[in-house]
């Protein structure tokens, strides 16, 4: 009797000893399988990706050029870094400076911007550097319009903001698709604000809302491509009590559009 209870101890121990044998073998087939997949999926030519990277570079050549329009603020160091790093893009025509600063730039910074633009010259494409001098420094003069711009599309960017070339060269692309649109890198949020019970209010909120919801609703000018047109209607159409508002909250303004 003893002898038939300890075998069937034994058999069950040995059951559950198996399954749970087979559920660990299970456990560590799926983790390797994963582990598979995920190197795999890193591997560039793994079911043709370098001929697919290869061919989103030749469709993303832009059909025209754009310009760089970018504001700085007492940052020669960031200014010089950017504009070395986006005078090699292919895409690149013309670069405008929203200088706003009290003092002239200097010549000493004038001539290293020249000097890296002229050695990013390639098969004969030239690069257009000028500063817009603005005498009072408000956020308003980076949406002032500029008449001798070329170029429809302008890249708005910040001086302390990079980005490869071959993304900024597939943005270009994307907004020729669709140009009285803003395509950007700087998603936003807003939404009704129904605290106070009062319909027409919107809340404003930045990235962290934007990573959580998985949404947005606006682009900000921090890093984006628009039409020259939008300049223009800023300057002159817009009401200009917004430009006063801008100009009276300008750190608070900042702080809300950008961070």
């Amino acid at each position: 009797m003893r002898a038939s209870l300890f075998s069937r101890r034994t058999i069950r121990q040995g059951a559950i000893s198996s399954v749970g044998s087979v559920k660990i073998k299970l456990l560590l087939a799926f983790v390797i399988l994963f582990t598979l997949i995920a190197l795999v999926g890193r591997t560039p030519s793994f079911k043709g990706w370098r001929h697919h990277d290869a061919s989103l570079h030749r469709s993303s050549r832009p059909r025209k050029k754009y310009a760089l329009l970018i504001n700085t603020w007492k940052r020669n160091d960031l200014l010089k870094q950017s504009i070395s790093h986006y005078a090699s893009c292919p895409g690149l025509g013309s670069i405008h400076i929203v200088w706003s600063e009290p003092d002239p730039p200097s010549d000493s910074l004038i001539k290293f911007l020249n000097h890296v633009i002229r050695s990013d010259f390639k098969d004969g494409r030239e690069i257009e550097l000028k500063f817009d001098i603005n005498k009072e420094d408000s956020l308003n003069n980076r949406f002032k319009e500029i008449k001798d711009f070329k170029m429809d599309a302008v890249f708005s960017i910040d001086d302390d903001v990079i980005f490869p070339c071959t993304t900024v060269e597939f943005a270009f692309n994307v907004w020729h698709t669709a140009q009285d649109t803003m395509v950007g890198f700087v998603p936003r949020l807003h939404w009704d604000d129904r605290s106070k019970g009062n319909r027409g209010n919107y809340v404003y909120r930045g990235w962290w809302s934007v990573w959580w919801t998985g949404t947005y609703s606006m682009v900000l000018s921090k890093a984006a491509f628009f039409h020259k047109k939008y300049l223009n209607l800023y300057t002159y159409s817009m009401p200009s009590s917004i430009r006063e508002y801008v100009t009276k909250n300008r750190f608070l303004s900042y702080y809300q559009f950008f961070y």
